[in-house]
């Protein structure tokens, strides 16, 4: 993102903050789409942003709703119910009844409970809801393939629903295409199979693919569309004989976000820089950061002439009190200083949401969505202190 717009949001806003880019989140979408193809459908898993809920609905049909609250967050920005997915384990009758009452009618089921919840819900209203049935990948999501196949074997037992098709997720951060080829020789199989020993045609099937995105120096990101390019060929192999739907939020936001933090103090212990930033590892969460062994792009903006010539070794770490809150252990900068600004790239996915945001009762950044080069607030500075006071208490 460029710099001199980061410095104007800084002075503007003061920081902490995230930008979204939701030019950028629409730019890569219609990327992914051309790639994918008409045969491919596309679905944004919105747990790794809400906040570009309204961005995705412009570019895609389907956003996949993991909890309540997601639901609510979406019938809130007027998200067609038409669109929802409801995904995710421990839907509970009330929830369901819930998302019944707000238009929803398409649904995962994660376990034989899921099943029969959704049929008594069902039942009770004269509807027959469509499903997919959650295959598991060896993770608590999903269930087994002896339950799948039992609940499609009794599948006139449960009149409130028709099993449309398969749920698949593969993981998340997979470098290597060979996992995803050999899940969808096996999903072809399946199909075949069920087809066979119970007559069921598979219609749909929804492949959360995992595809890699390259978040640290060192990794290649002059494609980071390559993944979906390369997978591409296997993935209308799969359409060619059901309805096929990609659901990511990762590999779709990724790129799409900047996170700008200040540098509010510099010292030296036993030999090391340290910096000291007015966030820290609960505003960034990148996968597989280890604790700031990894190097991610960042962007040093300096707040007046660096003072030293050749770049020095940093360590910078956020405002809590935890060795834990290091976010780059050793990042190459120059004349690092207090009152600079570096913005950590690549924050599009996740941060926002699985950062330990409440841990110290350290205020919640700013989150600007930006929009034909003007940028507008999305969520103010929150006090996350008010979140943990006991309520007996005069917080």
């Amino acid at each position: 993102m460029d710099k001199e717009l980061l410095r104007s949001l800084a002075e503007t806003y003061g920081t902490p903050f995230y930008v979204f880019d939701e030019d950028s989140v629409r730019s890569r979408m219609r990327e992914c789409l051309a790639i994918a193809g008409p045969d491919v459908h596309l679905c944004y898993s919105i747990k790794a942003n809400p906040f570009l809920i309204p961005a995705m609905t412009d570019v895609v049909n389907t956003l996949e709703v993991c909890s309540p609250g997601e639901l609510e967050i979406c019938n809130a920005l007027g998200v067609p119910p038409e669109a929802v997915l409801f995904s995710g384990v421990n839907k509970t009758a009330a929830d369901i009844d819930r998302a019944l009452d707000l238009g929803v009618r398409r649904f995962t089921c994660e376990s034989p409970l899921h099943i029969r919840l959704l049929d008594e819900a069902a039942q009770k209203r004269g509807l027959v809801l469509p499903v997919l049935l959650r295959l598991t990948a060896g993770s608590q999501f999903g269930m087994d393939e002896s339950d799948l196949r039992h609940a499609i074997e009794h599948r006139a037992q449960t009149p409130g629903l028709r099993f449309e098709g398969i749920h698949y997720f593969s993981g998340t951060q997979q470098k290597r295409l060979s996992g995803q080829r050999k899940e969808l020789a096996m999903l072809s199989a399946l199909i075949d199979s069920l087809k066979a020993d119970y007559g069921f045609e598979t219609a749909k099937i929804e492949y959360g693919t995992g595809l890699y995105f390259p978040y640290f120096e060192g990794e290649d990101s002059s494609d980071t569309l390559a993944p979906l390019r390369e997978l591409a060929p296997d993935l209308h192999q799969l359409a060619g004989r059901c309805e096929l739907t990609v659901e990511m939020g990762r590999f779709f936001a990724a790129p799409c976000g900047t996170y700008v933090t200040a540098v509010c103090d510099t010292k030296v212990c036993k030999g090391t820089n340290i910096a000291l930033l007015d966030g820290g590892m609960h505003h960034v969460n990148y996968y597989g950061g280890s604790m700031g062994m990894r190097v991610p792009r960042l962007q040093h903006l300096p707040a007046g002439i660096p003072s030293a010539a050749e770049p020095e070794k940093w360590m910078l770490c956020g405002s809590l009190c935890t060795t834990a809150d290091v976010l780059v252990r050793s990042a190459s900068l120059r004349g690092l200083a207090p009152g600079d600004l570096l913005a950590f790239e690549n924050t599009g996915a996740y941060s926002v949401t699985e950062a330990p945001a409440l841990f110290l009762s350290r205020d919640m950044p700013k989150v600007l969505l930006l929009s034909h080069g003007e940028a507008r607030l999305a969520r103010d500075t929150l006090h996350s202190w008010q979140l943990n006071c006991p309520l007996q208490s005069k917080c």
